[in-house]
């Protein structure tokens, strides 16, 4: 049986693979074999620290509750147009470098679409 960290990571590993759907909480603890008890622990450590949601659920005639993850697996596909992938300078890009991501304007951009005004102005400036 898990205990510590390990316990945490397995559990959010559950929560996580459960997707859009969550999954409920005695669900998880029995996975994990540990009791209930532990696993309403774990459950609030994850609500604790934001990574998880616990909202109160109606499973079966019994209230429970049901977890669902905050956070998104992170992808490939959620980089592949990052301008670093095909940017000529990444040698030399490093901060306090010849080129720094500290004031990458394609990069910039590429984080903050929203700013490309204020990006754009502030790149024309003197």
């Amino acid at each position: 049986m898990p205990r510590g960290n390990d316990l945490e990571r397995d559990g959010l590993q559950l929560v996580l693979k459960a997707g859009e759907n969550g999954i409920l909480q005695s669900d998880m603890w029995k996975t994990l074999k540990v009791t209930s008890r532990e696993g309403s622990r774990l459950a609030k450590k994850f609500v604790d620290k934001g990574a998880v949601e616990r909202k109160k659920v109606l499973h079966e005639g019994r209230w429970t509750y049901k977890l669902y993850s905050l956070t998104k697996p992170v992808t490939i596909e959620s980089i592949l147009d990052c301008p670093c992938m095909v940017c000529e300078e990444i040698d030399k890009c490093f901060v306090g470098g010849q080129s720094s991501p500290l004031n990458c304007h394609p990069l910039n951009l590429w984080i903050r679409p929203d700013m490309a005004p204020i990006i754009t102005e502030s790149d024309s400036e003197p």
